[in-house]
């Protein structure tokens, strides 16, 4: 009896090894486990597809805000720039505006005190024909002032 009955066990024990490989249940579990496989590799390749595309777009748009800037930044200096010269501009004619004033007050105070000295050197040399004897008293006088301070000095 223990023989029959381990025969029967050696033999289930070996139907059931291969009834595994024939049953279909396994192989529709292989199958799949392929299938599944095959879903995951073709979505990781999609997603790798699609985050590729989407670093390029991020790089395009990286680029794109570059030369945004390249030429925003260009046009801020160009303007700068322009502000700048118009500044420098408006300040050298101001100070043309005043020296030119400056020198027009010069040449006119120059002008008057020239008049001035003509009008004083008239009326010396008219008191100075009138009475001769005082003109002469009084060059005296001057010359004697400029020699004392001409020795302290």
């Amino acid at each position: 009896m223990d023989q029959k009955s381990s025969r029967p066990e050696s033999v289930s024990h070996a139907n059931a090894g291969t009834s595994q490989f024939r049953d279909p249940k396994a192989h529709s579990v292989s199958d799949s486990i392929t299938r599944g496989k095959d879903a995951i590799e073709g979505a990781a390749t999609d997603a790798v597809k699609s985050a590729d595309s989407d670093l390029q777009a991020i790089r395009d748009d990286l680029n794109s805000l570059k030369d945004t800037l390249s030429r925003f930044m260009s046009q801020a200096s160009d303007e700068a720039l322009k502000s700048a010269r118009q500044l420098t501009s408006n300040v050298a004619g101001q100070v043309s505006d005043v020296a030119s004033d400056l020198a027009n007050r010069g040449s006119q105070l120059a002008s008057s005190a020239g008049d001035q000295a003509k009008t004083f050197a008239n009326e010396l040399e008219g008191m100075a024909r009138r009475n001769p004897l005082g003109a002469l008293a009084g060059a005296v006088a001057i010359g004697v002032l400029i020699g004392v301070m001409g020795r302290r000095s």
